[in-house]
């Protein structure tokens, strides 16, 4: 399965681009795929296309389109050094704005059910986060999101179903910031905190260093069942 690119429409009324991967079927459920920070490269690509497989039309915007439109990184030492020069320049708030265009978008396609989830990776799994907080979404799910202890004061307002998925051996989101997560969303059946032992950041991305088939099989098919139980019915 293959997409396009497209465009979608910013809060402020500029277009910036998107890979959109459909379903054979034309119609269902919507789905945005947040980026790591290399942009929306091959790995986003092949999330956006298996998710497609399983019957949602998925957005992967680009998020870093203010900054340098088009960015699809490596993770050979430059790349990685242009990847965090772009995350520290990156507006998170803009970012969380695209995405509602995004939801906003998907919501407004022929065939849509009326339904749509957000998936983010480390920086998307951040914004998905926030997503759930700000956007609307009719569920989000969060892998190794980065910061997200940053924006505790806005767990009030997620009142759909949020997954978390953390690696205990991840020194950018140690045990202590799992732990204060959990401890704001104790007691909310409608959020759900995944800890992956002896694994680290990027278990779930696929040829990455610190890919972990075992447990990144275990979290992807944890999003795929909320995500069908949340999205399949219309809206």
């Amino acid at each position: 399965m293959h997409g396009k690119r497209i465009e979608v429409t910013s809060a402020d009324g500029q277009p910036f681009g998107a890979y959109l991967s459909a379903p054979a079927s034309g119609t269902g459920p919507g789905l945005v795929i947040c980026q790591e920070i290399f942009g929306v490269n091959a790995f986003i690509r092949d999330v956006a296309d298996r998710y497609a497989a399983h019957g949602f039309t998925v957005l992967a915007p680009d998020l870093f389109w203010r900054l340098e439109p088009g960015v699809e990184l490596g993770y050979d030492d430059g790349d990685r050094a242009r990847a965090f020069d772009l995350m520290g320049r990156f507006d998170t708030d803009l970012g969380v704005q695209d995405i509602t265009a995004c939801v906003q978008a998907l919501r407004a396609m022929p065939g849509s059910n009326g339904k749509v989830g957000v998936v983010g990776f480390c920086l998307g799994g951040r914004l998905a986060y926030l997503a759930a907080a700000r956007s609307g979404p009719d569920c989000a799910v969060g892998y190794y999101g980065v910061s997200i202890d940053k924006y505790l004061g806005e767990s009030s307002r997620i009142t759909e179903p949020l997954m978390l998925h953390f690696a205990r051996e991840d020194h950018l989101v140690p045990p202590e910031t799992v732990d204060r997560i959990a401890e704001t969303f104790a007691g909310r059946s409608h959020v759900s905190i995944h800890v992956y032992p002896g694994v680290d950041h990027a278990f779930a991305r696929t040829g990455g260093a610190n890919y972990h088939e075992g447990s990144a099989a275990t979290a992807n098919a944890r999003t795929l069942e909320l995500l069908q139980r949340t999205l399949a019915a219309s809206r």
